[in-house]
């Protein structure tokens, strides 16, 4: 097997428990890469904080200060493509991506999204989950596209939704199982397992048409 180790630039808006998760899985060299810089379009978040003490730059871009959509993604774009980086990673970036952008980093940008995908796209998943009444609930590791939550599937984490739970207990159990399995798709680009050819994701050379499911801390395929 061929491991890489994959330059990474980290989007943020918050947080950023999951960059803390990617930084914590390099650390113990369950991932093979670097973070070249983490970007945050809000300042003075937590995420910033998490980056600088890691030794990782922490890049402020506020949106605030761009008159369009367009003129940041295009500003965002020069700050990333300076660091040369492998893969994007959305975590936590709460900005609704220009079609320029997206099609500048297709097949290199991945996201995490607190839902099975396709359902519950957008906002407030988990309360929209309780609201539905479904019995599985969960997260979704995808390559971005033009389409809001729409991209390719990737992997998913699946967990039982109890008559116990609310929006705020859904939202920490879906939290864990985040911090599992975006190191664990990253670390499949890297093994070069994983890769998105004309908006076809490929694993270990197979057309990848429904993502493994990570339940009760084991891969499934089915």
């Amino acid at each position: 097997m061929t491991i890489s180790r994959l330059n990474l630039v980290v989007l943020i808006s918050g947080s950023g428990s999951n960059l803390q998760a990617i930084i914590d899985a390099i650390a113990a060299q369950k991932l093979h890469a670097n973070i070249k810089a983490v970007i945050s379009n809000r300042p003075d978040v937590k995420g910033l904080a998490r980056a600088q003490s890691a030794g990782i730059p922490a890049i402020t871009l506020d949106h605030k200060n761009f008159e369009s959509r367009e003129a940041f993604d295009q500003q965002l774009i020069h700050e990333i493509d300076q660091q040369q980086p492998d893969l994007i990673i959305l975590a936590g970036f709460m900005r609704i991506l220009t079609d320029d952008f997206v099609a500048h980093y297709n097949g290199r940008m991945l996201n995490i999204h607190p839902s099975l995908l396709p359902e519950f796209k957008g906002l407030n998943t988990h309360q929209r989950a309780i609201d539905a009444g479904v019995k599985q609930h969960g997260v979704t590791v995808h390559y971005v596209s033009n389409e809001l939550d729409g991209g390719p599937l990737v992997l998913q984490a699946v967990i039982d939704v109890t008559q116990q739970d609310n929006a705020e207990t859904l939202q920490q159990r879906v939290h864990q199982q985040e911090h599992i399995i975006y190191p664990m798709a990253i670390e499949w680009v890297a093994q070069q397992r994983l890769k998105m050819i004309d908006q076809q994701v490929y694993l270990d050379k197979q057309p990848l048409n429904s993502p493994p499911k990570w339940i009760n801390n084991q891969l499934s395929n089915s």
